[in-house]
C-alpha cells in the first residue's frame, strides 16, 4: 500500500502509518529498529532498494530524507514537507516513509524525523553519499546509536578517511570497512594455522579504494609490521601478501569472486571471496549496534602513518641490498716495463 501526502506534517504521517497497518490487517509493530537514510533524488532509489533487501533480515521502519534543492529565493523561504508512506508489499518487511524537504526545512530535517522514530528502538542513520565531516555532531547523527557512511563514494577517499579518524565517535562506521570483513576473517584464520613471525606485508588493489587502505592500516596496527600499498587494475582489493622467513602467505583474488590462498607447506586452495552488494553490507552493519573498537583502532592508525612506515621500511631495505651485492672489481693496473 502506498499513500502520498503533500504539504503535510509528522502527525499526519503517523496517522497514515496507523491507518495503513489497519487496512492491510497488521496493526502491531514488529520492527526492531529505525533506519534513517539521508540522500538525494539521484541516489534515493538504489539506497532504498538496498535497505528494503536488508529489511528481510532486520525488519525496520525506513525513513528516507531527501533534501530538495530550491532554485529561487522565494522557494528557499517557503518550508514544505511532502511524504510517501509505504506499507506491506511496497516496503519489504517493514514500513517506509519517504520525506521530501523543501525550503528552510532542509536545514531542520531532525524536526521532521524525530516524531517518526519507533519508540524504545535503536536508530541507525546511513549516508550513502554526501556524509557530513562529523557524523556524531550532525543534527540527524545525534539521534542515532549507529552512524554509517561510505568513504568510497567521496571525491577524495584518503582525505575522507583522515577526516573520519579525526572526528570519530563511538557508533561511527564505514561501508569501506565492512567490505573487507571476509578478507580479515580469512587472513586471521590463515594466521591461526601458521605459527610464524610476520616481517612485512603488502596490500594490492585499485587506486582510490579506501578499503585497501583500511585493510593495510588494520594489518599494520595488529601485526606491528610495515605494510606497503601496491596498485592494481582491480576490481577492488586484489591481493594480500604476508611475508615470513618460512615463505609468504598470499591471498590473491584476481577476478572479484574466487580467491586463492597460498601458505607455506600446504597446497594452494580456492576460497569464495566475492564482492558483496550494498544490501549485504548494510545487513551486516545492522547486526551489531555496539561500538566497533577494531574499526576505531584501524582508522585512527592513520593513512600518513601507514605511508611513513612503508617508506621507512623501503629505505632500510636499500642499504641491506647494497651490502649484499658483490663489490665491482677494479681493473688491474698495467705494469710499466722497466727501461
Amino acid at each position: 500500500m502506498k499513500i502520498d501526502l503533500t504539504d503535510t506534517n509528522s502527525s499526519k504521517i503517523n496517522a497514515a502509518l496507523v491507518q495503513a497497518r489497519r487496512d492491510i490487517g497488521t496493526p502491531a509493530i514488529g520492527m526492531v529498529l529505525t533506519l534513517v537514510i539521508v540522500t538525494d533524488e539521484e541516489n534515493a532509489y538504489d539506497a532504498l532498494k538496498a535497505a528494503n533487501d536488508a529489511s528481510h533480515e532486520h525488519p525496520s521502519r525506513i525513513i528516507v530524507v531527501i533534501r530538495r534543492i530550491s532554485r529561487s529565493p522565494r522557494s528557499r523561504r517557503d518550508a514544505r514537507l511532502d511524504a510517501e508512506v509505504r506499507v506491506g508489499a511496497d516496503s519489504g518487511t517493514g514500513e517506509t516513509v519517504v520525506l521530501r524537504l523543501y525550503g528552510d526545512l532542509v536545514n531542520h530535517a531532525q524536526s521532521a524525523v524525530l516524531p517518526l522514530l519507533l519508540p524504545d528502538a535503536p536508530v541507525v542513520v546511513w549516508w550513502p553519499e554526501g556524509a557530513p565531516a562529523d557524523l556524531a555532531k550532525d543534527p540527524l547523527g545525534t539521534l542515532a546509536q549507529r552512524r554509517i557512511s561510505d568513504t568510497y563514494a567521496t571525491e577524495n577517499p584518503l582525505a575522507a578517511l583522515s577526516g573520519r579518524a579525526e572526528a570519530y565517535a563511538q557508533g561511527d562506521t564505514d561501508l569501506a570497512w565492512t567490505r573487507i570483513t571476509p578478507w580479515r576473517s580469512m587472513l586471521a584464520a590463515a594466521l591461526d594455522q601458521q605459527s610464524v613471525e610476520i616481517t612485512s606485508a603488502l596490500v594490492e588493489g585499485e587506486d582510490e579504494n579506501p578499503s585497501c587502505e583500511l585493510l593495510a592500516m588494520w594489518l599494520a596496527d595488529r601485526l606491528g609490521v610495515p605494510v606497503r600499498r601496491a596498485l592494481s587494475s582491480g576490481p577492488g582489493l586484489t591481493a594480500v601478501r604476508l611475508e615470513t622467513k618460512d615463505g609468504d602467505i598470499v591471498l590473491d583474488r584476481a577476478d572479484g569472486s574466487l580467491a586463492t590462498l597460498c601458505m607455506p607447506g600446504q597446497p594452494d586452495r580456492a576460497v569464495a571471496l566475492k564482492r558483496r552488494e550494498t544490501a549485504e553490507l548494510l545487513a551486516e552493519e545492522l547486526r551489531r549496534l555496539d561500538p566497533d573498537n577494531i574499526y576505531e583502532s584501524a582508522v585512527k592508525f592513520g593513512v600518513d602513518r601507514l605511508q611513513q612506515g612503508a617508506a621507512a621500511a623501503a629505505e632500510a631495505e636499500e642499504p641491506a641490498a647494497e651490502k649484499a651485492a658483490p663489490a665491482a672489481k677494479k681493473p688491474a693496473a698495467k705494469k710499466v716495463a722497466a727501461k
